[in-house]
């Protein structure tokens, strides 16, 4: 379901997971290149999103790798995630209790061509899968990272589903392939 508004310099769209968001910033080009703003304080407020961001990360990847499904329980983190080379599919993990979509999930194409941003609020797991040669993939967070509270939830569990539309073999990390069910993973309320 995507519902788009536009405020200010960003559309907002509404996707199937409660509080998660599709952003499209305005882009200004010409035969030079193009500019657009990809965070203004005041612009996210008017749209919803009022949290504040105290760490930027920057993840380089090739084609194939997946990365995920992360998320950290005791200090959860809101993420806003963009990419600025190459196409990431991003997946989505409602992990909260409380939630009308508790267990769903949704994937979006995000990519250095599309400009888009991705608003995944606190209380999700989150991970993404190279779809390009490579992807540099920028996210801003919410909190710190605490790898005492990082939680995985395995990439590949039946009981979720996920289609990471895969055209090769998956490139999983050591961590990664530790990744609990989402039936054992930890939730939060």
């Amino acid at each position: 379901m995507e519902t788009p508004s536009v405020i200010g310099s960003i559309k907002r769209i509404e996707t199937n997971l409660d509080g998660v968001l599709l952003l499209e910033p305005r882009v200004f080009g010409d035969d030079r290149g193009f500019f657009l703003e990809c965070y203004n304080e005041r612009a996210f407020a008017e749209i919803g999103i009022r949290e504040r961001f105290v760490q930027d990360n920057h993840s380089y990847s090739e084609r194939n790798v997946i990365r995920g499904l992360h998320y950290q329980i005791a200090q959860p983190q809101g993420k806003l995630v963009r990419v600025v080379t190459g196409e990431i599919l991003d997946v989505c993990l409602d992990l909260r209790r409380s939630s009308p979509t508790l267990g769903k999930w949704q994937s979006f194409s995000i990519s250095g061509e599309n400009k888009r941003m991705l608003w995944i609020p606190s209380g999700f797991a989150h991970g993404f899968r190279v779809v390009s040669e490579n992807a540099h993939v920028l996210y801003k967070a919410t909190t710190f990272y605490s790898p005492s509270d990082e939680r995985t939830v395995a990439w590949n569990d039946a009981q979720l589903k996920i289609d990471w539309k895969l055209d090769g073999q998956p490139v999983i990390s050591a961590k990664d392939q530790r990744g609990v069910s989402f039936e054992d993973s930890e939730k939060f309320d």
